[in-house]
């Protein structure tokens, strides 16, 4: 999952694009970059870490010019490595910077495609670098000597007919304008936003509506499935369907996990189904245990709040803040490595002794994925002296992988992969737990807005909405992104940068 800005205007544009993915930063912690047009000089800065630690002052003033995109990302199939910091950049045709949230689910087929028939260079494994060029090729085959919005949708439709899978793209052709569009299903989000300022009318995209409430633009509409929005560096907003809309599907763990509560998107608002999702839990515990003997319910902080608050309120019992966060630690699910994520459970988390002290407590999460979090914090849970601790989750169990951009690729890291739930709660050491049943996870979220009929739900359901995601392909994500294999990957990076600097690598063992 990653998070994408883009912003035209009258005036440099560098302080809100970081503005932007500071409040984005959620969707990504590996790494981060902005690249801006000035006057047809590009203007670059990324690297990783998070944004406020790749932009410093120094790099900020190199950031000039009136548009530019930006991106934060956490990695799926690619390794923690600067070299796939996004956007990507080729300077043919006219120079077009690109950044991707998102997975394609036919990489390898584009990148034998492009490096063989369209004889163009790839320089690493990423899929956005396989996008960027695939639309490079595309604009390429524009013959007039200038470039209008026609010919910048005819090589979006080209992108919709080469590409598979999920994702949402910003783009900035040097000297023309910023672009963005979505695939024809609709899995993952970016939304478009607007402000007066002095007579010219500014433009943003992003993959949330948070960012634009953060800097003051009006929340316009989402982009549709398939459709793309250009603007010109003037201004000037264009918008069409570049092909079908193949369905209008969205990734409903955006909801459940990933987006701010704060952000509405396609309609939605994320804190009105984590609401919903909170009371449709608490229905199904009072129709399971209409006796229960839970004394409190305290929430995984911070993406369950909602829910929790609305499970407490169903059930009558009080709701209390049991664990405190640590601000600076990441969120520990989209952390590379699950010996990075285990670290990181008790240096996020701190249990306050009285909320749990000779208690029935009822904790509340948005999911469990791997698991090694839940487990670790019932364990704290315990430490703390509760009598029991029970465990519900306001999604369903995560069995399959997800394909479509977040980090869910193998099924064996899953901990409800091949388990039933009672013996997930063994696992995790809950004495009793409990899970949302899909169709009401379904009917939390869709309740703001009619023309959502339905959701990916391919990690609960093992459905992809795409059609094409077989189980080969399967098979060769779990051996492609397995914490194993990005641990392998890793290790040769660092010795291979070892090696070519002439230094001694970490895994040399020396401290």
């Amino acid at each position: 999952m990653c998070g994408i800005v883009g912003i035209v205007s009258n005036k440099p544009v560098n302080q809100s694009i970081y503005d932007a993915l500071i409040v984005l930063q959620h969707r990504g912690q590996d790494a981060a970059g902005i690249m801006t047009d000035d006057d047809g000089t590009l203007c670059q800065r990324k690297d990783n870490g998070l944004v406020q630690d790749v932009f410093q002052r120094k790099h900020m003033l190199r950031l000039s010019g009136n548009m530019g995109i930006g991106h934060v990302r956490y990695p799926t199939a690619g390794m923690s490595s600067s070299a796939e910091a996004q956007p990507f950049y080729v300077n043919s045709p006219y120079g077009i910077c690109l950044g991707h949230n998102g997975n394609l689910t036919n990489t390898a087929e584009l990148q034998e495609m492009l490096t063989q028939k369209d004889k163009r260079h790839l320089n690493t494994g990423s899929d956005t670098e396989a996008l960027l060029n695939v639309f490079a090729h595309e604009l390429q085959q524009n013959r007039s000597s200038v470039l209008r919005a026609e010919d910048v949708f005819e090589a979006v439709e080209g992108v919709h007919g080469r590409c598979s899978g999920g994702y949402a793209i910003i783009a900035m052709i040097m000297g023309h304008g910023v672009l963005a569009f979505r695939d024809p299903h609709g899995i993952r989000p970016v939304v478009l936003g607007k402000r007066e300022v002095g007579g010219f009318t500014e433009h943003m995209v992003a993959s949330e509506s948070v960012a634009l409430n953060a800097l003051g633009f009006e929340l316009v509409r989402d982009i549709h499935p398939g459709e793309a929005v250009y603007i010109e560096k003037d201004g000037t907003l264009h918008s069409k369907q570049c092909g079908p809309v193949k369905s209008y599907t969205p990734c409903v763990f955006e909801y459940v996990y990933f987006a701010r509560p704060d952000s509405i998107m396609d309609g939605i608002s994320v804190y009105k189904s984590r609401m919903r999702m909170g009371e449709r839990l608490a229905e199904k515990i009072l129709r399971e245990r209409p006796d229960h003997d839970i004394d409190v319910v305290i929430p995984i902080p911070d993406s369950s709040r909602t829910s929790a608050q609305s499970v407490a309120h169903v059930l009558g019992v009080k709701y209390r803040e049991g664990f405190i966060k640590n601000r600076y630690i990441g969120r520990t699910f989209i952390m590379p490595g699950q010996e990075m994520r285990r670290k990181s459970v008790r240096r996020k988390l701190n249990a306050i002794d009285l909320e749990f002290r000779d208690k029935v407590v009822l904790l509340v999460d948005d999911s469990i994925v791997r698991g090694t979090t839940s487990q670790q914090i019932i364990d704290m849970a315990r430490e703390a002296g509760a009598r029991k601790v029970y465990f519900a989750s306001a999604s369903p169990p995560v069995r399959y992988p997800n394909v479509f951009g977040i980090d869910m690729p193998a099924s064996s890291e899953l901990v409800a992969g091949n388990r039933t739930e009672a013996e997930v709660a063994s696992v995790i050491g809950a004495d009793w737990l409990v899970y949302q049943d899909l169709p009401d996870l379904i009917k939390a979220v869709q309740y703001d807005n009619g023309d959502i009929k339905e959701f990916d739900t391919s990690c609960f359901s093992g459905d992809y909405v795409t059609g094409d995601v077989t189980i080969e392909y399967l098979r060769e994500v779990e051996a492609l992104r397995s914490d194993e294999a990005k641990e392998e990957r890793e290790n040769a990076r660092r010795n291979h940068h070892g090696v070519t600097n002439g230094q001694v690598g970490p895994s040399a063992g020396v401290a």
